[in-house]
């Protein structure tokens, strides 16, 4: 029963798609062409990420994941993960599978939960956005709350799970 309920979610909301279509149901239209638009910008840029992210796993190695982001691994580890995450496309889409491989090659979680909260404030595109917008103040103001705020609440959390003796569970 477990494997169907997402099967038959999946399909009720195709049946609503289709009656919101052929009725004129207009929210249901804008849900449909919301769903469509989301699914196609994802398709632009998972593909190109993944294939960067296995690049990554083959080149990359665990010894040097672990030595500048693994247990052993200073305050540095932090900074690296923010130029990481700065560079990141695709927003979080594309963080949450860096994150796992960052994860899988050794990196502490304190710096895994730390690149994916600099993932969703400091990539470079949005800063540039923000700045040509809120001003240039307002931006600096915003990193300098969200930076420390990222950093303690990462490391927090991560002793929170270490303390819990939690473990990340594989995908499969």
């Amino acid at each position: 029963m477990k494997a169907k309920f997402p099967v038959i979610l999946a399909l009720i909301y195709a049946i609503f798609i289709v009656f919101s279509l052929t009725t004129g149901y207009q929210p249901g239209k804008e849900i449909g062409s919301n769903f469509l638009s989301f699914t196609l910008s994802m398709l632009k840029i998972l593909p190109g990420a993944f294939i960067l992210i296995g690049l990554f796993q083959v080149w990359v190695s665990k010894e040097k994941v672990e030595k500048h982001l693994g247990e052993d691994s200073s305050f540095l580890s932090f900074i690296w993960v923010m130029l990481l995450a700065g560079t990141t496309v695709g927003g979080l889409y594309v963080a949450f599978p860096v994150a796992w491989a960052l994860y899988e090659k050794g990196a502490k979680i304190q710096v895994v939960l730390a690149y994916i909260g600099f993932a969703a404030v400091c990539r470079i595109p949005m800063i540039i956005f923000e700045a040509s917008f809120m001003g240039v103040k307002f931006t600096l103001v915003r990193l300098l709350v969200s930076i420390p705020l990222v950093v303690i609440s990462s490391i927090l959390f991560g002793r929170y799970l270490k303390a819990s003796k939690w473990q990340m569970k594989s995908p499969d």
